[in-house]
C-alpha cells in the first residue's frame, strides 16, 4: 500500500490555520473525500494530539478548506470549509470559518484560480458554499505576487503580517427569513431575546442569531462567569463545559438546526457557536498584556468545538457586530454600536474592532455588510501524503 501525494497549501488565516486543497485534487465522492481529509488532519486521535497528521489538536488548527474556480456570476472562487473533530471521525461542513476566510483570496491567487494586478489591491469575490454568502478579500499585491509580510498586528497572532481587509456581505438573513447562515431568519425564533430552560443550568436569556454562523449569545453571569476568563480558567472545568454544551445544544434545537440536543452534540459540533458577553472590565490577556476597561466596549468570549476559543472566531466577530447593531439583543443591551457602526471588544488574546452596516426599514433590520481586518500567510506549500485505502 503506497502513500498518496495530494497538492496542498498549509495556511494561516487570522488566528486559525488549515490545509487548503483544490476540489479537482480530491475524491468526488463525499464519503471518500472525508475519509481522506480526516487522515490528512490525523483524526480521530484517541490521544488528542494529531501527532500523525497536519492538525494542531485544537479547534483553531483542525481545519480543511476546498477551493475551486467559481461558475457563479459575480464570484471568482468557491470556498468550502470543514471543521474537523479531534477525537471523532467527523467533519462538520455546516458553517464557515471567518478567520480562514481571510486566507482564501491569497490562496486562490497563489493557486492561479484568480488573476490580480501586479501591484496594488486584488479584490477577490468569494462564494462561501457552506452558508451561501459572498465574502470579499482585499489582498495586497506586489511584483505580481501576494504581499504577505507587513507590520499589521493582530491580537492572537505572534508575528505581524500584511493586512487583508475582509467584508462579509449580507452576513445575516433578514428578519422575515430566507437564505441566512444556517438557513431561516436572522432571528429564527422571531425574538431578539429568548428564554432557554436548560437542564442543570436553569432558565437563562439568550439571543439566537444567524449572522456569519448561527450564534447563541448569553450574559457571562448566567453561566457563573465574569467575562474576563482565559482558556486556563475554563477548559479544565469539565462540569462547566458540560453545562455550556447543554446550553449550546438546546439553543441549536430552538434555532431549528437539529431535532434534538443529542444530535447537536454528536453530529453538529461546529455550529451554532455559544458566546458569552459582559460589560467592560480590566483584565490581563493571554500574552500578559494589561487591557483597561476604557479600551473596549464589551467583553466577549466564544466556545468552539467544546472548549473556550483562544481569541475570537471570525464569524463570532461578525455575529457580535450584527447583534450590537440591532436594538433589543443581549449584545446591544450591553454595548450598542456607535454612529460609525463599529464596536471594539476584548477577547482572551486582546482586542478586535469590527464594523457593521445595518439599517432599519419599516421595523425590519438588515445587515448589509460586516468589515474587519485580518492577515494571512502561507506556512507550507507542496503535497500532503496519506496512506492509500486498501
Amino acid at each position: 500500500m503506497k502513500q498518496l501525494r495530494i497538492p496542498a497549501v498549509y495556511m494561516r488565516g487570522g488566528t486559525s490555520k488549515g490545509v487548503f486543497f483544490q476540489a479537482r485534487d480530491l475524491p468526488s465522492d463525499p464519503a471518500a473525500r472525508d475519509r481522506l481529509l480526516l487522515r490528512v488532519i490525523g483524526s480521530p486521535d484517541r490521544y488528542g494530539k494529531h501527532t500523525d497528521g497536519m492538525g494542531g489538536a485544537t479547534s483553531s488548527t483542525s481545519k480543511v478548506v476546498i477551493l475551486s474556480k467559481s461558475d457563479r456570476e459575480g464570484c471568482d472562487v468557491d470556498y468550502r470549509f470543514g471543521q474537523v473533530a479531534i477525537d471523532a471521525p467527523v467533519i462538520d461542513w455546516s458553517g464557515n470559518c471567518g478567520n480562514l476566510s481571510a486566507a482564501v483570496g491569497a490562496c486562490a491567487l497563489g493557486m492561479g484560480l484568480v488573476d490580480g494586478p501586479a501591484d496594488g489591491i486584488a479584490t477577490v469575490r468569494i462564494w462561501q458554499a457552506n452558508i451561501e454568502k459572498v465574502i470579499l478579500n482585499h489582498v495586497p499585491m506586489q511584483g505580481g505576487e501576494v504581499l504577505e509580510l507587513g507590520d499589521f498586528e493582530l491580537d492572537g497572532v505572534a508575528f505581524p503580517a500584511a493586512e487583508v481587509k475582509v467584508e462579509f456581505l449580507d452576513p445575516a438573513a433578514d428578519e422575515e427569513g430566507g437564505g441566512g447562515a444556517g438557513g431561516g431568519a436572522m432571528f429564527p425564533t422571531g425574538n431578539r431575546i429568548d428564554i432557554l430552560d436548560v437542564q442543570g443550568v436553569g432558565r437563562l436569556e439568550a439571543t439566537l442569531i444567524n449572522a456569519g454562523n448561527p450564534t447563541i449569545f448569553v450574559d457571562a453571569a448566567s453561566l457563573g462567569l465574569q467575562g474576563t476568563e482565559l482558556q486556563g480558567d475554563v477548559n479544565g472545568d469539565k462540569d462547566l463545559l458540560k453545562r455550556v454544551e447543554a446550553v449550546r445544544a438546546l439553543g441549536a434545537v430552538a434555532m431549528g438546526l437539529v431535532a434534538t440536543p443529542q444530535e447537536a452534540t454528536e453530529k453538529r459540533p461546529h455550529t451554532p457557536k455559544l458566546a458569552f458577553i459582559a460589560k467592560p472590565a480590566a483584565y490581563r490577556a493571554s500574552d500578559g498584556k494589561h487591557l483597561g476597561a476604557d479600551a473596549i466596549d464589551l467583553l466577549a468570549r466564544i466556545f468552539s468545538m467544546g472548549v473556550l476559543h483562544h481569541a475570537m472566531t471570525g464569524t463570532g466577530a461578525v455575529a457580535i457586530a450584527a447583534a450590537a447593531a440591532i436594538p433589543g439583543t443581549i449584545v446591544s443591551r450591553v454595548a450598542p454600536t456607535g454612529t460609525d457602526g463599529r464596536i471594539r471588544f476584548g477577547h482572551p488574546s486582546g482586542t478586535l474592532s469590527v464594523g457593521a452596516e445595518a439599517r432599519e426599514d419599516n421595523g425590519q433590520w438588515t445587515v448589509a455588510r460586516v468589515m474587519m481586518s485580518r492577515s494571512a500567510r502561507r506556512l507550507m506549500e507542496g503535497w500532503v501524503t496519506v496512506p492509500g485505502e486498501p
